[in-house]
């Protein structure tokens, strides 16, 4: 029996296709290895993130966070559990398991979910694993979604619909800070304004300046020379 699995619905579920990975497989699998380590950070220490390539079963594990709890390291083999949900996936438009229960050898009671890793060719090439350990006292787990003291809190993001409502939000908060500021002269508001923005990083996005512009009752032409005082640091 050979090591991957194709998602074809003409593919007996049985069978594993041997095709070697490209380098198109490979970067796709080493572009999830930020998301095991975001993942574990976000969720907390509670949470064992796997990912799996498909490449070679007996060692499959090439990425993980949180390995104690199951007692895994890169280079584990693949779980049985794992080529079942695999198996359950093999549909072309499956890619999310169900979430199920499980038992790690130390007997803690696991809450966990499969995600397939596709290719282009919608290939299966890897699994990214996410099992909670359900026996970690709940107090552990909640302190991980609460600030620690002398811990800084992001403020004012802006969650906004669209692109243009970013920038929009992000104007009328950077006057209403500039307006406040009593150490800014009034006829160099504009220009503070502008490089609050640009430190933003907000003229990144697509005819931000037009925008700013047409707020600030200034010529484009107005902003970019504001914009190249501040490379040049004048």
């Amino acid at each position: 029996m050979s090591n991957l699995l194709y998602s074809n619905d003409s593919c007996d579920n049985d069978l594993l296709d041997a095709q070697p990975f490209d380098g198109v497989d490979y970067a796709i699998l080493k572009s999830y290895e930020s998301m095991v380590d975001g993942l574990a950070m976000l969720i907390g220490g509670h949470c064992e993130i796997v990912l799996h390539s498909l490449e070679d079963l007996k060692c499959s594990a090439v990425r993980i966070a949180n390995g104690e709890h199951t007692g895994r390291m890169i280079g584990s083999p693949i779980t049985d559990l794992a080529l079942r949900m695999l198996h359950d996936m093999t549909d072309i438009d499956s890619s999310v398991s169900k979430a199920y229960f499980t038992r790690a050898k130390s007997g803690a009671l696991m809450k966990s979910v499969t995600i397939a890793i596709r290719n282009p060719r919608r290939r299966v090439i890897g699994l990214l694993c996410i099992n909670m350990n359900l026996d970690v006292p709940f107090s552990e787990i909640v302190k991980t979604f609460v600030p620690e003291k002398n811990h800084e809190v992001a403020s004012n993001v802006n969650f906004a619909s669209c692109v243009d409502d970013l920038v929009a939000q992000a104007l009328e908060f950077t006057i209403e800070e500039v307006n406040v500021d009593r150490n800014v002269p009034n006829n160099m508001k504009n220009r503070q304004v502008v490089l609050n923005l640009y430190e933003k990083g907000i003229f990144d996005i697509k005819d931000a300046i037009n925008q700013v512009a047409d707020r600030l009752n200034i010529s484009k032409h107005t902003v970019y020379l504001y914009i190249r005082q501040f490379k040049s640091g004048e």
